[in-house]
């Protein structure tokens, strides 16, 4: 068997076994001693607070600061790295104790996408998802390493260089979070005061609706359409049959994806009771937080024989008093969400009933204004999907950059020396840049 990180790294550096630079920590550790950590893509950090909690809390990983931990399950490739935290873990982490290696080098070498592979090669289970791979294992994994000298000069290079790039990640993820606030707040503001703001306005009578234009009015959902539950269905019956349109279809995307991936075995009596024809508007029904409920999607065009989740509400509009085109952006504004808040006591238990969704209050501008503004923020949301699209892959293309470097240096396929004098690092980053903005 090839070794991946043999086969990479300088044959002039010293070979070892993973097991003769690193030392495994058994000792065990209470979370009530020992503060829980959580092993991330980003590294070691506390507990976070989406991780799942077990009630065996006496029974962890013990961690020092200085330790490298990595997570053996192959469904979290890539977590890992020197923890500057003292605490505990849970079993499925292995923690090390760097002894022959320099340990902020260690840190960039055990997160290569080299040894990810490898690590990942040395591993057992049935399926990917449950694929695992033990110390026993890894301990014998080979790779070249220089020496300590050149380890510190190869990850002073690399926390330098990563930290820029990181920072520029970070540059793109506030601007993409502060372009879909200005976005949200462009679609609020629209449906609110339409294409002419100076208009004479009244109060809507809604608390969190405010001012809407005079001419307009603000109706009850249940009275310009009707709704239905979606069709409850066992779990035998998935996987073949027709079409099936899911809670993840919904929640994901404001207007309804034309080939849903689910199919259903139903019947000729759902396919017709439960059905899908352009204009109508999905939304999340059940959900295990608030914060899902209430989300839509709108059916563009009709989806022949397909039925809809039991955990969705259809409502079906008269298309005389409300545009399909309108009501993407009328359902998914963010001012709308008001009505599904914990705060205003509305929906309980994370479930929507028709009824509550029915007595909804929304703003109706007159047929006409309906289809002015859908097209004024279609052109506009066109816009904002475009920057975003070029934002993310200028991001992307910084990432694949970062683990490249990494796995280049950490193997030697570059001088880090000549490298940084040379000025590559730069004329890389300017060119992400000019590439994912062209």
């Amino acid at each position: 068997m090839t070794d991946i990180m043999t086969l990479a790294s300088r044959p002039d550096w010293k070979l070892y076994r993973l097991g003769q630079l690193f030392r495994e920590r058994k000792e065990k550790g209470s979370d009530k001693d020992f503060p829980p950590l959580s092993v991330t893509m980003g590294g070691i950090v506390p507990q976070l607070e989406t991780a799942a909690k077990t009630d065996d809390g006496d029974n962890r990983k013990l961690v020092r600061v200085g330790d490298y931990v990595i997570n053996s399950r192959s469904d979290r490739k890539g977590s890992g790295g020197i923890s500057d935290h003292e605490g505990s873990v849970s079993l499925i982490s292995i923690v090390l104790e760097p002894r022959n290696i320099d340990p902020r080098f260690a840190h960039h070498l055990l997160r290569s996408r080299a040894f990810q592979e490898e690590f990942y090669r040395w591993g057992h289970g049935i399926v990917a998802d449950l694929w695992t791979t033990r110390y026993g294992d890894m301990k014998n994994i080979r790779l070249r390493v220089p020496d300590l000298d050149t380890q510190r000069q190869i990850a002073d290079f690399l926390d330098r260089e990563t930290a820029r790039i990181d920072l520029l990640i970070e540059k793109k993820r506030r601007f993409l979070e502060v372009l879909a606030q200005k976005w949200a707040a462009t679609v609020t503001f629209k449906l609110a005061n339409g294409l002419n703001p100076g208009a004479p306005k009244i109060h809507s009578g809604v608390s969190w609706i405010g001012e809407i234009p005079k001419h307009w009015r603000v109706t009850k959902l249940g009275h310009i359409g009707r709704s239905a539950n979606g069709i409850n269905i066992g779990g035998d019956a998935f996987g073949s049959g027709f079409p099936f349109v899911s809670y993840g279809d919904v929640y994901r995307n404001p207007e309804l994806p034309l080939n849903v991936a689910g199919l259903v075995q139903s019947s000729a009596e759902d396919r017709a009771r439960y059905t899908l024809k352009a204009g109508d508007v999905l939304f999340t029904r059940t959900s295990e937080t608030i914060d899902e409920i209430g989300f839509s999607s709108v059916c563009t065009e009709d989806i022949p024989e397909a039925v809809f989740a039991g955990f969705l509400i259809r409502f079906r509009p008269i298309k005389s008093k409300l545009l399909p085109s309108f009501s993407k952006f009328l359902f998914r504004n963010e001012q709308l969400r008001a009505f599904f808040s914990k705060e205003m006591m509305i929906v309980t238990r994370a479930s929507l009933s028709q009824g509550l969704l029915q007595r909804m209050p929304v703003v109706l501008p007159p047929i006409e204004e309906q289809e002015e503004i859908a097209q004024h923020l279609q052109k506009a949301e066109d816009t904002f999907l475009a920057v975003s699209e070029h934002t993310n892959t200028s991001i992307n293309c910084l990432k694949e950059y970062r683990s490249a470097l990494i796995t280049a240096a950490v193997t030697g396929q570059i001088d880090v020396q000549t490298y940084a004098r040379s000025g590559m690092a730069d004329c890389r980053l300017e060119t992400i840049q000019e590439e994912t903005e062209a």
